[in-house]
């Protein structure tokens, strides 16, 4: 019997998804959820398993085609047996081993430094890591990185010539490489996104600074009782997230969207954070992060950063949002001013702690300072609204245990 392999059903805010890696070839045996194919969407790279155990008989939509959600991308023999090689393709066969030997010994430290996904693609297409130019961070090789190399008919390990001739081809002294690279769909999308909230949103960004010293204090003084009782770090996210759902009450403006000519409200505060991947920023939801511990923003919050790094954030964990908060600091950034993500109508900017001079009680003293900035929608969010909302996040977090008390 032969079962038709789908594109799965895609959310409304995706319209269509790109063929980015076949797996599996026409003729191979495939088992029950065994992946056969990754699609490349506009915020995530989704999975395809096989539905049942047989041979793949007939792909019909190649790498680099557009699909649909639903659309039959492929067809599975149900029960059928992979064909044995021929007696010609026998030969060959029985050399694959030397051939393949190089692969097998080239691992190195490249290879353990990437991603699940990243290593299964490797393996399933015989890509030698260390044969690739990695774009990630500190030049990882990502799953991106060896899914271009692919596409581009880069050579793989078993081909080992190449790779040992690649000295000989180093830029001479003086040279100017250059290199074209087709934007990937996430890439293009998020390009896309900026130019959006450029266009439709009248921008304006307010700016504070919060003195740290008494959330360093608490962190310092009751982080190792926290990771022992809730198994996670107690970090700076979740103070920053619980004071904004606060300050999002009290100023409900700053967590509303624009529809057209009206305003929604919104009674709850999901909070998008920003995570950076190696394929661009991603911001997953905090649903409902009102209702959320401290320790449970920090457990969610290390959960989807896993998940980035692996490949594994769905799309749900990217839907909906109703107020960004973005992290510079953890790049060293000082000051910035973030781009709102529409349809949400503000973000707001962490940034580096630096100890300045500042007067308190009438003293120069030295204190872990923070710029922060919020960008929003001049459309619906006055000055006075956006500054008063800075204002409270600056109380709550200069005075923690008020706000844990919710003061």
């Amino acid at each position: 019997m032969t079962i038709e392999v789908k594109v799965p059903v895609l959310p409304e805010s995706v319209s269509d998804a790109t063929i980015a890696t076949w797996h599996k070839k026409a003729g191979d045996a495939v088992k029950r959820d065994e992946n056969l194919v990754d699609l490349e969407t506009d915020k995530v790279v989704l999975e395809v398993p096989a539905p049942a155990d047989g041979v793949l008989k007939e792909i019909r939509r190649q790498s680099g085609d557009t699909v649909n959600s639903q659309e039959v991308i492929a067809v599975i023999e149900e029960g059928a047996v992979a064909a044995a090689p021929t007696a010609s393709a026998a030969a060959p066969a029985a050399a694959a081993p030397k051939a393949a030997a190089p692969a097998a010994a080239a691992p190195g430290a490249k290879v353990d430094e990437l991603s699940p996904a990243g290593r299964r693609v490797a393996s399933e297409n015989a890509i030698d890591p260390a044969n690739v130019a990695g774009t990630g961070r500190d030049s990882r090789v990502t799953k991106e990185d060896l899914v271009n190399f692919m596409r581009s008919g880069g050579q793989t390990a078993p081909a080992a010539a190449p790779a040992a001739a690649a000295p000989a081809a180093r830029p001479t002294p003086g040279a100017r490489p250059e290199e074209r690279v087709t934007m990937t769909r996430m890439r293009s999308k998020i390009a896309e996104r900026l130019m959006q909230s450029k266009n439709s949103i009248a921008m304006l960004t307010s700016f504070n600074e919060i003195n740290l010293g008494k959330v360093m204090a608490m962190r310092k003084e009751l982080v190792e009782q926290f990771e022992k009782t809730h198994g996670i770090k107690l970090g700076f996210m979740s103070f920053f997230v619980k004071a904004a759902c606060e300050a999002l009450k009290r100023h409900p403006i700053i967590n509303a969207s624009v529809d057209g000519s009206d305003i929604i409200y919104h009674g709850y505060q999901d909070i998008s954070v920003a995570v950076s991947t190696d394929k661009g920023l991603v911001t997953p939801v905090l649903r409902d992060a009102q209702n959320m511990s401290f320790a449970d923003v920090e457990k969610q919050i290390a959960s989807y950063a896993k998940k980035a790094r692996e490949g594994g954030l769905t799309l749900d964990d990217l839907a909906g949002g109703t107020f960004t908060i973005t992290n510079g600091g953890t790049f060293g950034s000082l000051f910035s001013t973030p781009i709102v993500n529409p349809p949400q109508s503000a973000i707001l900017g962490m940034h580096a702690i630096k100890d300045r001079a500042i007067v308190e009680n009438g003293q120069v003293v030295a204190a872990p300072m923070m710029y922060v900035a919020l960008s929003y929608d001049h459309r619906i969010i006055d000055g006075k609204d956006a500054v008063l909302f800075l204002v409270d996040i600056k109380n709550q977090l200069e005075n923690p245990a008020k706000m844990l008390l919710g003061l």
